[in-house]
C-alpha cells in the first residue's frame, strides 16, 4: 500500500514509516522542511514537502493522489502555544481530511489523544486544555464524514520506552501510558485491518499482542 502520513517527521510517524517500509508498503511523509528528507529516507519513506498550515486543499490532494490510505499523525509539539494547537491539531487535520476526500482516498487513520472526548478538567494547564479541545474538534469533524473510512486512535500518555508489542485496545481502556513504538505498531495494524473503520479506540500498554488486539476489535 501507498500510505501518506501527515506529520511525517514526528516521533510516531518515523517509527510508523519504518514499520510500513519493512513490511513492503510505500510510506510517504509530509514534512515542513527539506532538511528533514534525509531522516525519512533513512526510515525507508518518501518525503513530500508540504506545510499543512499554509497549503491549499488542492496542493495536499496532489500529494495524496493514488494513495491507498492516509494517516494524520501531525501535532504542534511541545513548546507550542494554544494558537498552534488549533492550527495544527485541529485545522491541519481537517484540511488533510478534506484533501483525502478530494483525492478519493477513503481509508483514513486519525491519531488523537485520550481525553479528547470530554472537556478538560478544571485546573488543566491552559495549553494542554487547548490541545485536547483541538484534538476533540478534529475527531468530531472526521467522524462526521461519510466520504472516509476512518479510524480514530486515542493513545494514553506517550513514552519513549522500548515497545513491547503488547497493548490494550478498546473503546475505553482506562488511563495509562504507552510507548510511541507501540502506537506506531497499532496504527500499522489498523491500516492492515479495514474492518476497524468507524471505530474510536483508546490505546495503552497491555497484555495482548497488537496484531491480535486489532483483530479483536474489528467488526
Amino acid at each position: 500500500m501507498r500510505i501518506v502520513i501527515a506529520g511525517g517527521h514526528g516521533q510516531i510517524a518515523l517509527r510508523l514509516e519504518r514499520l510500513l517500509a519493512e513490511r513492503g508498503d510505500t510510506p510517504v511523509g509530509l514534512i515542513r522542511k527539506p532538511a528533514q528528507e534525509a531522516d525519512l529516507r533513512a526510515a525507508g519513506a518518501e518525503a513530500a514537502v508540504c506545510d499543512l498550515e499554509s497549503a491549499t486543499v488542492e496542493e495536499v490532494a496532489k500529494v495524496l493522489a493514488g494513495a491507498d490510505a492516509a494517516v494524520f499523525a501531525a501535532g504542534a509539539g511541545s513548546g507550542s502555544g494554544a494558537g498552534r494547537k488549533d492550527t495544527v491539531d485541529r485545522a491541519a487535520a481537517v484540511l488533510f481530511a478534506d484533501a483525502a476526500e478530494l483525492a478519493g482516498v477513503r481509508r483514513f487513520v486519525l491519531l488523537s489523544s485520550m481525553g479528547a472526548d470530554r472537556e478538560p478538567p478544571a485546573g488543566t494547564d491552559p495549553v494542554f486544555a487547548a490541545y485536547l479541545r483541538a484534538k476533540g474538534a478534529a475527531d468530531a469533524d472526521v467522524t462526521a464524514r461519510a466520504g472516509l473510512d476512518w479510524t480514530v486512535l486515542r493513545p494514553g500518555r506517550l513514552t519513549d520506552e522500548p515497545g513491547t508489542g503488547r497493548v490494550a485496545l478498546a473503546e475505553h481502556t482506562g488511563r495509562g501510558s504507552v510507548p510511541r513504538q507501540d502506537v506506531a505498531l497499532a496504527i500499522a495494524e489498523l491500516l492492515n485491518t479495514p474492518r476497524t473503520s468507524g471505530l474510536i479506540l483508546e490505546l495503552v500498554s497491555g497484555e495482548v499482542q497488537a496484531e491480535q488486539a486489532v483483530r479483536d476489535v474489528a467488526v
